[in-house]
């Protein structure tokens, strides 16, 4: 038998007729034919019996056939004996395996994706809000007593910031610090429409501002934001008065006393201020900032 034929019929299953010198008749061998070892003259086959060797030069033909049963069905071990059908199965389950994976890291990825999304779409709008919001301070004055030793009153004039949101005066507090710190909120029972005739400092009732609140009087407020839901919007103006003396706990703020703090929204930018006032107070209302 030639090498080249052998080779070819390796891993499969064959007859192989032989005959023994000396013997009449031929037998014949079933089996998968494992290994060719022209070497040393064997083949080996895994039969039903099991594992053998035969002789090749005994070896008389080889015909290539399909394992059946003893009924003369396919035998179910064919699929175990088939090589190439193990590693077809084998890589199914694999590939299988991989797009379950993929799907899976695919929905978390999408997911994730959707989430952080939505965060940074909130996070950016907070921001944006955060950043353009916020009042600021135009304008400072006070109002001492009648011997113009102290500063009784202090006055801010304040509007929102260009584009800013609706800020909300009952959430919005001012720090003041001078001999010591204090924190002032919003009083919906001290709001003026509008200024007296008398100016700014006889326009509240100054009895009620005490060192815990702040009064409110509108300047410019088309549409009476302030005075019905106690919010500012683009376009609105007020004063804010202040009591410096229930605030600082004394009689007043003196000269030459510095006086600083912030005006804090709920949503925005602060307002930061910082004064210094005059050694002399020559006329009753002091320009403070």
């Amino acid at each position: 038998m030639e090498k080249k034929y052998m080779e070819r019929l390796v891993g499969k299953y064959c007859k192989i007729v032989t005959k023994e010198p000396g013997q009449e008749r031929a037998s014949v061998v079933s089996g998968i034919l494992e290994d060719v070892d022209y070497k040393d003259g064997f083949v080996m086959i895994n039969s039903k019996q099991g594992l053998g060797c035969l002789r090749i030069n005994t070896i008389i033909a080889i015909k290539p056939g399909r394992i059946k049963g003893e009924n003369g069905k396919k035998n179910k071990k064919s699929i175990i004996l088939n090589k190439k059908g193990m590693m077809g199965i084998g890589t199914m389950i694999i590939f299988i395996a991989m797009v379950l994976v993929a799907a899976v890291a695919a929905s978390v990825l999408i997911q994730t994706s959707q989430t952080l999304q939505q965060r940074a779409y909130k996070v950016g709008s907070e921001t944006i809000q955060e950043v353009s919001s916020g009042l600021s301070i135009e304008d400072i004055v006070g109002y001492t007593n009648v011997g113009r030793t102290h500063v009784e009153f202090m006055a801010m004039f304040i509007s929102p910031r260009a584009g800013s949101q609706y800020i909300d005066l009952q959430n919005t507090v001012i720090t003041l610090q001078s001999s010591n710190l204090t924190v002032l909120k919003y009083d919906s029972n001290i709001v003026a429409g509008n200024v007296s005739e008398y100016g700014v400092f006889s326009t509240l009732n100054n009895s009620l501002l005490n060192a815990s609140n702040y009064g409110v009087i509108v300047i410019h407020d088309a549409d009476s934001s302030i005075t019905t839901t106690n919010g500012m919007n683009v376009g609105d103006s007020a004063f804010i008065v202040v009591n410096l003396s229930a605030a600082t706990h004394s009689t007043g703020v003196g000269p030459r006393q510095d006086i600083w703090g912030n005006v804090l929204p709920e949503i925005g930018l602060e307002a930061a201020y910082f004064m210094r006032t005059p050694a002399v107070f020559v006329n009753r209302i002091v320009q403070m900032y």
